[in-house]
């Protein structure tokens, strides 16, 4: 597969693609005329790359990440990072939680005309 087309079936852009293979996050041969080519797993390895960044781990841990995860191949110490990694997403997730029902609250306000804010609420105690 060419790049834009890797970049399209993955939702990233070109330059994303690029970037990922200057960290050594995914692979291509060259055509004859120079084009990058890519497998056409490299659509799903990208997907779980954008996964992995939007839960906040760097490029480095990615890099050190991605083996694991197409070998089914660990080390003790790599569980114990992956569960380290897994409990700090897991307090993210439960911040975000705490922020989205703060959210609600605001917006359960704004649906009664003259309720009183949620700050004011607090304020008046």
């Amino acid at each position: 597969m060419r790049i834009g087309e890797v970049a399209a079936a993955a939702g990233v852009s070109t330059r994303a693609l690029r970037y990922y293979e200057q960290q050594g996050l995914i692979t291509s041969t060259r055509s004859a005329g120079g084009q990058r080519l890519y497998t056409p797993d490299a659509v799903q390895r990208v997907r779980w790359i954008q996964a992995l960044y939007a839960a906040g781990l760097s490029s480095q841990t990615i890099a050190e990440f991605l083996p694991c995860a197409h070998t089914g191949v660990v080390t003790p110490e790599m569980v114990a990072r992956l569960r380290s990694e897994r409990a700090r997403i897991d307090h993210h997730m439960r911040e975000l939680a705490a922020t989205r029902a703060q959210l609600d609250t605001v917006l359960a306000a704004t649906r009664e005309p003259g309720a009183a804010w949620p700050a004011d609420k607090d304020a008046g105690t």
